[in-house]
């Protein structure tokens, strides 16, 4: 897949859509990598490998990995604290406004690894409507790529896996999409293309996408940058 050259505009209908956060609807990066690189130091971990492990994986698991001999959910909870108090420099990202303006609000919501508390305050502070209910990482026992975040979403909404949306930034949610049978768009924010090839379409971002309506279906238009196929 190219990164740099768009292809035709295509229409992709469905009845849900399924928001990740992080790298999708809000940038949070620097906290995400400050808040990992402390939590490493104080636990003996090397920053860089926890700051790549943690990237689409709930926080339990990145833990669970790194430092398999500690109480995972005692850790989750300084990581979480560590991260609710870094809010600097979140932005929310481009055409995701926009987006959501446009969408019904009772046909997406968000899918997220983050916990509930964490996932509520950073959408809060980047000025994102927050659904009533959301999937976070207490919803699940698997997180990403297994697909059971985006069954469970899909759930949530109330319609089949197969006519949900998913847009994603991370190789791990992309699959996790593609496993639930979703569409999958994936943007190139956090990674280039050559690391997204579980999904149906690549964007730079949300902007430009425009959204009609037919019937109970929602429809998509939207120019990828590339599309690798969908089976």
């Amino acid at each position: 897949m190219s990164s740099s050259v768009s292809s035709a505009p295509v229409l992709i209908r469905c009845k849900g859509i399924l928001f990740d956060m992080d790298g999708i609807l809000i940038s949070s990066i620097g906290s995400v990598e400050r808040s990992w690189t402390k939590w490493a130091t104080l636990r003996g971990v090397d920053p860089a490998l926890a700051r790549k492990t943690a990237h689409g994986r709930r926080a339990i698991e990145t833990i669970a990995k790194l430092r398999p001999d500690l109480d995972s959910e005692k850790e989750l909870k300084v990581i979480e604290d560590i991260e609710i108090a870094d809010n600097d420099g979140l932005t929310v990202l481009p055409g995701v406004l926009d987006l959501l303006a446009a969408l019904p609000a009772n046909r997406w919501t968000v899918v997220t690894s983050a916990t509930e508390r964490l996932a509520r305050i950073r959408l809060a502070a980047g000025g994102i409507p927050v659904p009533d209910s959301l999937v976070t990482a207490e919803h699940v026992t698997r997180g990403k790529p297994h697909p059971e975040p985006f069954l469970t979403g899909a759930a949530l909404l109330g319609v089949a896996p197969k006519e949900c949306v998913v847009f994603e930034d991370s190789p791990s949610g992309a699959k996790a999409g593609r496993a639930a049978g979703c569409t999958v768009v994936a943007t190139t924010f956090s990674l280039s293309a050559e690391f997204l090839d579980a999904a149906h379409y690549l964007l730079r971002d949300l902007t430009g996408i425009s959204v009609d309506s037919d019937g109970d279906q929602i429809v998509l238009s939207l120019t990828p940058l590339a599309a690798p196929g969908v089976e």
